[in-house]
């Protein structure tokens, strides 16, 4: 397994729309495990293949509880959603490519999920709560879309004003 380099905005391939995945085979199965790596160290609950510049449909969440130490590695190849509910959530998101940066997201509260897993089994769930937002926000990376996106131009600034600021004192350091 490796630790692969997470791409951040304002990287031209986190806008490219992801293809689906044909093939189940040894190369998507290191790139799972390489994903999860990768994932874990950064630390994050969520990442999607294009975000390590891969452009295919493939994404894995694992929402363990900080300091449970107990995983729950979840592997989602070819996604969908549907039945989004009018019930709301407002969850602070963050992401991998948009590093140190928070904002309120409001998104479906439910949603019907499709999705195959890592041994190309087919799944279809309603979920709920995190994973659900979890998993809205990892397939708006398959579509090119990242969590700014859904926010208001003054938030998606001010974010974006606060990102440069960090990378200045970094590149300072």
């Amino acid at each position: 397994m490796a630790i692969l380099p997470i791409i951040e905005i304002p990287d031209a391939r986190l806008r490219k729309i992801s293809e689906p995945v044909e093939t189940f085979d040894a190369e998507l199965q290191q790139l799972i495990d390489d994903m999860f790596e990768t994932m874990y160290d950064a630390p994050g609950i969520g990442l999607a293949a294009i975000q390590v510049g891969v452009a295919r449909r493939v994404l894995v969440i694992d929402l363990q509880e900080e300091g449970e130490g107990v995983k729950n590695p979840r592997v989602f190849i070819n996604p969908e959603f549907s039945e989004p509910s009018e019930e709301k959530n407002v969850y602070t998101e963050g992401c991998l490519s948009i590093p140190d940066q928070f904002a309120d997201v409001e998104r479906p509260a439910t949603i019907r999920a499709k999705w195959l897993d890592r041994d190309g089994k087919p799944h279809d769930e309603v979920l709920d709560g995190l994973l659900a937002t979890c998993l809205q926000h990892e397939v708006d990376h398959l579509e090119g879309i990242v969590f700014t996106d859904h926010l208001s131009r003054m938030k998606r600034d001010m974010v974006l004003k606060k990102l440069e600021k960090l990378r200045r004192q970094q590149r300072a350091a």
